[in-house]
């Protein structure tokens, strides 16, 4: 720690004492990223709570000249979230609606907030906030002010400085004021003459440069770069409020905003529209704003390969034919009206003839699914289906609409002179193109060429009348290359506006005024030496291995949504960037070449980050750019420990197949046991929490029995992979799989005794692990059953059996048995007999899907099945049920593991419980989701880790969770009750 930074800390004990303030490596390394190129690691980390914590940060250090970075959710793409010296997280605890006027349709929020946790507030009102970047699941309202942010409508909403009404600020010497459309207001009077004094120097300097900013500034749409001086020009009425958005954080940090809230449309309609290229998509869009759409939005093929090919060919519907894109919007106050509008537009752009093809999408489901693939479209194109790495930089130049085409056919003669090739998408209704470009930044010759090409493009979009910037801002990117776009005197005036507010430079330094080199600070120029990576992960995925891997994450943070998919339940249940799938990543970054984090694998700061992990996979499915970090944690785990004493639980529940094996030859004796006090004494002395059930082992003789009864003596058609978890405590789930399946047209045969080595994968003991899975690869390659599908019960074990043991074996036999592997949802749905009349299903079901079936056989759902199959009212627990295997049973993580529960289906069962009482508790928000009505509503949770959750959540109110198989057993529909055994009882 420095001098500086220590008398800082010691300043702020006195000053600000709840102040949450980090300095070391662990609670700074992931902050030295943003969603760019670029790597600036901070000295410290402060977490305000209030605009008085932000005001005795910014004292102490104007006092001890330290720099001071304001950031919101970390997902700048120009560099601009990160800093030298303290940088403050809005995000974690400055995250509130204050207050929602709804006749007056404004809002007053904290800098903090995340824009949908804002529409959600605002919503039941029929009120949103106008913009709307993809980003909009995790990025702030103080982000947004700061980049003068957008978004998918921004051709009916524009950007955010046209929504801003009043900003509450903080000035760089620690003084609080109010910035608004008429000037700037001091909050304490006693400091009225000292903000008096600002505003003046500030008129001052508009009154002298009156010519260049009118003739220079606010010339298109989207005209980010720089800084807005002519807002406050006197014909718009010295608007400070809006000369202060789009400055990054380099004036003045924003506290709190009260926003302009507008009226959400109740009825819209979706085009999608198919081209040869982009540029034939650019030329029609002048045609299409004539009919005043919400959306146009574009993007090319790219995109949509890198999506299916990650989540699955059903993962991109409705599109037309074509190899380039655009989604247009329409929308008005009745349905029908709209719908004839569309088809009439639809008409029109047809007799253009540019169009591939084209249609109205009236499907909901749809609707949603392209609107991801557009959302992702940052992190799909940063790593393609080919494996190739793509980098920000020139992401975000935009021209006059009606110069999109002309602009983008020039642009992509400069990409071919220069070799380089880019991904285009983003918001062709404003002129705005987002590109990735396969920039080469690791090394000296590729970084010069890269600066070659950025000088060019910028006077490419310049001649072009366009701007640099259309709402990422300048950042760290562009800053350099305003000389390009501006006149002197102009660069000068933007250095004096910030001068007046910080006048010792030390807000947000190296943006927008006193660049920093466009190609300094590059995360990917790494030092010569770093961390040697030897794995037992093979990573095929990543040319780079481990290095490449951990390289995937590029900072779009989508890990950080409170909603939609299932990624991140550690971050969702904690808020800590830490425990996100991103923070996680950034500090294995850091590790690899030996930044700030100096200790290898045997770094704690990686430990502690990764404890909290559950090994859900979901981020290998949700992450646009497929980070796996329940990979890289057992990679990590391996490396950590080796040669190491590990932490009880490794050897209590990773040795958990050995011991269950055991268990089995005395399981009525062994489970009495372990309900008594021995068992909680064995507990505690395996790290296992007391506060849940052991499971009941089963006996080897039920097991036997139950496999006995459910040969069919037909020819196999299929393999009946007995797992584990399985085996040892629900034998009668594999009993009731064999049994659906032979009903189903696949009969199959038991193939018991073999593991997929889940359990030491997840505690990374990875050498036990792989010799566990030569031994299966090799009984399932070989003999009888060699070419069957092999079909598991158990989610978790197909997911192993599917991912990780080719990844960790790397054998063609590996890879031979995982492509044979199928969920049970997998086998009914591509096996099953075209004939089959499965026996009736409850017309209402509650559904926990495990994360590994949810991860890896994505485009193979359990929902989708059993909707298939007659389901009419599907509720569904989204989102990880805590336990995760090992994770849930350890000492140390049950109350996480129970926070992750709390997220969505412990609320879920609640609602469940409630439906013969409804009067009994609140009832949740969203509860007309479950069906109405009385009984018992079955609860279908595939993974064993599920349905110990479910019965430990809400057995003791008399609910239960049961296995698909259990559902569809022909047997069970013959005699009614004998599908009712439950996880902890044996068999």
């Amino acid at each position: 720690m420095t001098d500086s930074l220590a008398r800082l800390v010691d300043e702020l004990a006195r000053t600000a004492p709840g102040l949450r303030i980090e300095t070391g490596a662990g609670g700074t390394g992931a902050y030295a990223y943003d969603a760019s190129n670029y790597r600036v690691p901070p000295q410290a980390v402060a977490f305000p709570r209030s605009a008085d914590d932000v005001c005795a940060v910014l004292r102490a250090c104007r006092d001890t000249g330290v720099p001071v970075t304001a950031r919101g959710g970390g997902t700048s793409m120009a560099g601009n979230a990160v800093g030298p010296g303290v940088v403050l997280d809005f995000s974690r605890y400055m995250n509130r609606v204050l207050d929602i006027d709804a006749e007056a349709r404004t809002a007053r929020v904290e800098a903090g907030v995340v824009l949908d946790a804002l529409q959600s507030a605002t919503s039941p009102y029929g009120l949103a906030f106008g913009p709307d970047p993809s980003s909009h699941s995790r990025c702030t309202l103080g982000g947004m002010i700061g980049n003068d942010a957008c978004g998918n409508r921004s051709v009916r909403h524009g950007r955010t400085s046209g929504h801003i009404e009043a900003l509450e600020i903080v000035t760089a010497d620690g003084v609080r004021a109010i910035a608004d459309h008429t000037g700037l207001h001091p909050i304490d009077p006693d400091t009225a003459g000292h903000i008096s004094r600002l505003e003046q120097d500030i008129r001052n300097l508009i009154a002298d440069n009156l010519a260049p900013i009118r003739t220079e500034l606010g010339r298109i749409p989207r005209q980010v770069s720089g800084y807005h001086l002519h807002r406050l020009l006197p014909e718009n009425g010295f608007d400070l409020a809006r000369a202060l958005i789009g400055t990054e954080g380099t004036c003045a940090v924003v506290t709190a905003a009260t926003v302009r809230l507008v009226a959400t449309a109740p009825a819209t309609a979706l085009l999608t529209l198919g081209y040869d290229d982009v540029v034939d998509a650019a030329e029609d869009v002048p045609e299409i704003l004539r009919w005043t759409p919400t959306a146009v939005e574009g993007m090319d093929e790219a995109i949509v390969a890198t999506m299916r090919a990650r989540r699955g060919p059903d993962s991109v519907t409705g599109l037309p034919e074509g190899r380039a894109w655009l989604y247009v919007e329409l929308d008005g106050d009745d349905e029908e009206l709209v719908a004839s509008r569309a088809a009439e537009l639809l008409a029109v752009l047809k007799a253009r003839g540019r169009l591939t093809g084209g249609r109205v999408v009236d499907s909901v489901a749809e609707r949603r699914s392209l609107w991801r693939v557009r959302e992702d479209g940052a992190g799909l194109a940063a790593r393609l289906v080919d494996g190739g790495e793509s980098w920000p930089g020139w992401e975000d130049a935009a021209v006059a609409p009606e110069q999109l085409a002309a602009y983008l056919r020039d642009f992509r003669k400069l990409l071919a002179t220069h070799e380089l090739t880019g991904v285009l998408y983003g918001h062709f209704g404003a002129g705005c193109v987002h590109v990735r470009i396969d920039f080469d930044l690791a090394t000296e010759a590729g970084r010069a060429a890269t600066r070659r090409f950025l000088t060019e493009a910028a006077s490419l979009v310049v001649g072009h009348g366009g701007t640099l910037s259309g709402e990422h801002g300048d950042g760290r990117a562009r800053g350099e290359l305003l000389e390009v776009m501006y006149s002197r005197q102009m660069i000068r005036a933007f250095a004096a506006f910030k001068e007046i507010f910080d006048p010792d430079g030390l807000l947000n330094p190296g943006i927008i005024v006193e660049p920093a080199a466009l190609d300094a600070d590059l995360a990917l120029h790494t030092p010569t030496v770093v961390l040697p990576v030897e794995t037992l992960f093979s990573f095929p995925h990543d040319e780079d291995g481990f290095e490449g891997a951990v390289r995937r994450c590029v900072g779009v943070g989508r890990c950080r949504s409170d909603a939609g998919g299932v990624m991140c339940p550690s971050y969702r249940a904690t808020g800590e960037e830490n425990h996100s799938t991103r923070g996680r990543a950034r500090l294995l970054q850091e590790m690899v070449r030996g930044g700030t984090v100096q200790d290898g694998w045997r770094s704690t700061e990686v430990k502690d980050a990764l404890d909290l992990c559950l090994s859900c996979k979901a981020c290998s499915s949700d992450c646009p750019v497929g980070v796996d970090m329940a990979t890289y944690k057992a990679e990590f785990l391996h490396q950590h420990y080796k040669g190491r004493l590990r932490p009880r639980s490794h050897y209590s529940l990773g040795w958990l197949p050995l011991s269950a094996a055991l268990a089995g030859y005395a399981a009525r004796p062994v489970n009495a046991l372990l309900r008594g006090p021995v068992g909680r004494a064995l507990a505690r002395l395996g790290g296992v929490t007391t506060k849940r059930r052991i499971p009941a082992f089963a006996s080897r003789r039920a097991r036997r029995k139950v496999l006995r009864a459910a040969k069919t003596g037909e020819p196999s058609k299929a393999l009946l992979f007995v797992d584990s978890f399985t085996r040892a405590f629900r034998p009668h789930v594999a009993g009731a799989t064999a049994r659906v399946l032979a009903d189903a047209g696949i009969p199959n045969t038991a193939q018991d005794g073999l593991c997929c080595g889940l359990t030491w994968v997840s505690t990374g003991q990875l050498s036990v692990a792989r010799r566990v899975m030569a031994r299966t690869v090799a009984r399932l390659d070989s003999g009888d059953g060699d070419g069957l599908p092999i079909v598991v019960a158990e989610p978790s074990c197909a997911a192993a059996l599917k991912r990780d043991v080719p990844e960790l074996l790397g054998t063609d036999a590996a890879r031979r048995v995982a492509a044979r592997v199928h969920t049970l949802t997998g086998a009914l749905t591509d096996l099953a007999a075209p004939d089959w009349n499965p026996p009736p299903l409850p017309e209402s079901v509650l559904l926990q899907t495990h994360c590994h079936e949810y991860a890896t056989f994505g485009s193979r759902r359990p929902a989708d099945l059993l909707r298939k199959l007659g389901v009419q009212k599907l509720a569904e627990a989204e989102g990880c049920c805590g336990l995760a295997g090992n994770f849930g049973f350890e000492e140390q993580h049950y109350d996480t593991s129970m926070a992750v529960a709390d997220l969505a289906l412990r609320p879920r069962l609640d609602e469940l419980a409630d439906r013969t009482e409804p009067a009994s508790r609140a009832e949740p928000a969203d509860r007309a989701e479950l069906p109405d009505g009385e009984g018992p509503l079955p609860v279908v949770a595939d993974g064993f880790s599920c349905a110990t959750q479910v019965d430990h959540l809400a057995g003791d109110r008399g609910i239960r969770a049961v296995h698909l198989a259990e559902l569809l057993d022909p047997a069970a529909h013959s005699h009614p009750h004998s599908h009712s055994h439950q996880p902890g009882e044996p068999s």
